[in-house]
């Protein structure tokens, strides 16, 4: 089995003391804003050390729970001019891409890919929504710890053909001479994997993410997954 667990949230969001942000994006809010914690830069917060209680701003990359099924929560990605990350929930926000968000939690790690995890909804503040973050375009061979927490974009063919992984979702592999990288579909997608073969050319669009030992691209949704010629 692919995931056989994820990070004890409970037992995350119990420990971490988190002081509540006083506001959130529109004008009317901007003094208790301030008054709240300093957020900084994403790619600074990836590397604080785990257990550090951090505030981040940025853009949503991906829906609320689309990756509900292997991730086992309801959360969403976030990503500034420097980084992204994963943003830990039990609750559906209702989040899509392009919504601008500031959220204060606690760094954690689950099975190799850093998150944050807010104590409560009540940590993250949601704002209107801004320009879509376009994906960053990188050969199969460099997607890793560099690329984690980005929405990434490749173009290869298919050299290990779709498979299940249920209840998590299914798997393929894509290379473009670079080296191979693991696309993992989440159940949650909609996303038809088996309409997909062996040797096929595809561009795919996703979140770069990291489970145990190895890389992989989870997309969004069908869009993200792109046939030429079709």
């Amino acid at each position: 089995m692919r995931r056989t667990s994820r990070l004890p949230f409970l037992t995350l969001r119990a420990l971490a003391a988190v002081a509540l942000i006083a506001g959130g994006f529109s004008g009317a809010t901007m003094a208790a804003r301030a008054a709240g914690p300093h957020a900084v830069p994403i790619a600074v917060a990836r590397h604080l050390p785990l257990g550090t209680v951090v505030t981040i701003e940025g853009t949503a990359t991906t829906p609320a729970d689309a990756f509900e099924s292997s991730f086992f929560d309801k959360g969403f990605a976030i990503q500034d001019l420097t980084a992204g990350i994963f943003i830990s929930l039990q609750d559906d926000l209702g989040v899509a891409p392009r919504r601008r968000v500031r959220v204060t939690g606690t760094l954690a790690d689950s099975a190799g890919l850093r998150i944050l995890v807010p104590t409560s909804t009540s940590d993250v503040h949601l704002g209107g929504n801004g320009p879509a973050v376009p994906p960053l375009w990188v050969p199969t061979g460099v997607i890793g710890e560099a690329t984690e927490g980005r929405l990434v974009r490749v173009v290869g063919r298919i050299s290990q053909a779709p498979s299940s992984d249920l209840p998590f979702g299914f798997k393929l592999a894509v290379d473009d001479g670079s080296g191979e990288v693991q696309i993992f579909i989440n159940t949650q997608t909609g996303i038809d994997a088996f309409a997909l073969s062996l040797h096929q050319l595809v561009a795919v669009t996703g979140f770069s993410s990291q489970f145990e030992t190895h890389y992989e691209i989870d997309p969004r949704f069908p869009a993200d997954i792109v046939t030429p010629g079709h």
